[in-house]
């Protein structure tokens, strides 16, 4: 892995956002934003499951006054996500957000956009430049022909300009496509050019098993890169799934701590419900926080060598199973006490 690259620190509320900062994860809520019980009850399962920023979208004006009693409540940083209407942007941040997400396309005449920024800064609230391959302002559309790399960090270049001019640099800056080798080179390009933080994603990336690829693919090229200072997954589908992958992404390349299990992929050989067992520990193991890695294997073929490299590891056959620490063997037991034997060893467990 590359090093990372080295960005300004900005602070979304409390969590810092670059500067070498360990990357943060987002996600948005789904709910109706007018709607606050429902999206404060999502915005804490998002918590529960690892996300440190939320966003929510801002429709309308009844949507906007709704913020102040959101992030009143909410566990973790409200950004406010705005589109077209500068007036709810100024309401936004009335009502006390920690962090705006603008998007260059839409939000109107550079008037309108000094407006925001004044309230910005007078405030030292950090912005999102969010360009989406989907919504380039026009004329740069029309001398690319198409929602290539270069429109995107020139559209980026363009807006980070514009807030500068007016004073503000509290930025960050993401550039998305639902194109993965698009949004790579965006994102590689504008790293060369700028060291504002970026928030990193790929834009409408899909329901989750086609999501879930595209963004680990992408995502992880650029974290490998050593380019990204805060991350969301875009999945079609519930957000704790999106915070979940996003975690594991992250502990894919040691960027994180936390549980992590391999399992095998079963074969021919197993005699034991691999599949129910690595389903039933992963849940259980949603909950802890100690940086474990648990082994699930199927037979004795791999089983052992597997489970000695894990801080946890089963292995076993029909009817009973081994239950590993370390590499040695704790206890052998049966098969239907497996799951609750390893989870009561791992709560015993003081890495």
């Amino acid at each position: 892995m590359k090093k990372r690259r080295t960005t300004r620190l900005i602070r979304i509320g409390g969590v810092p956002v670059g500067g070498g900062s360990p990357v943060s994860i987002q996600s948005m809520t789904k709910t109706d934003t007018r709607d606050s019980q429902a999206t404060l009850r999502q915005i804490r399962a998002l918590k529960r499951a690892g996300c440190d920023i939320i966003r929510v979208a801002v429709p309308d004006m009844e949507a906007a006054m709704a913020l102040g009693p959101i992030k009143k409540a909410s566990p973790i940083p409200v950004i406010a996500d705005i589109h077209f209407d500068w007036r709810l942007a100024l309401e936004a941040l009335r009502q006390g957000v920690d962090g705006l997400r603008i998007n260059p396309g839409n939000i109107g005449a550079d008037w309108k956009l000094k407006e925001v920024v004044l309230a910005l800064k007078d405030r030292a609230i950090p912005v999102r430049v969010g360009v989406n391959a989907g919504s380039l302002e026009k004329g740069i559309l029309a001398r690319y022909g198409h929602p290539c790399a270069p429109a995107l960090v020139e559209s980026a270049l363009r807006q980070t300009a514009l807030l500068e001019k007016f004073g503000h640099d509290l930025i960050k800056v993401s550039l998305k496509a639902s194109n993965v080798p698009t949004t790579v080179d965006a994102y590689r390009m504008f790293s060369e050019k700028s060291d504002y933080p970026l928030h990193i994603g790929i834009s409408e990336a899909g329901p989750p098993a086609v999501g879930v690829v595209k963004s680990a693919v992408g995502l992880g090229v650029l974290l490998w890169e050593g380019i990204g200072d805060t991350m969301r997954v875009s999945l079609t589908g519930n957000p704790v799934q999106e915070v979940r992958t996003a975690r594991q992404i992250l502990q894919g390349l040691a960027m994180a701590k936390g549980p992590e299990i391999i399992s095998c992929p079963t074969c021919g050989r197993t005699t034991i419900d691999i599949r129910r067992l690595a389903s039933q520990v992963e849940k259980r193991l949603r909950g802890i926080q100690k940086p474990v890695k648990v082994a699930v294997m199927g037979c004795v073929v791999n089983g052992p060598g597997e489970a000695s490299e894990a801080d946890f590891g089963v292995t076993g056959s029909k009817g009973a199973g081994m239950l590993f620490k370390k590499g040695k063997v704790l206890k052998t037991v049966r098969e239907e006490d497996l799951l609750d034997e390893l989870m009561k060893e791992i709560g015993k467990w003081r890495p």
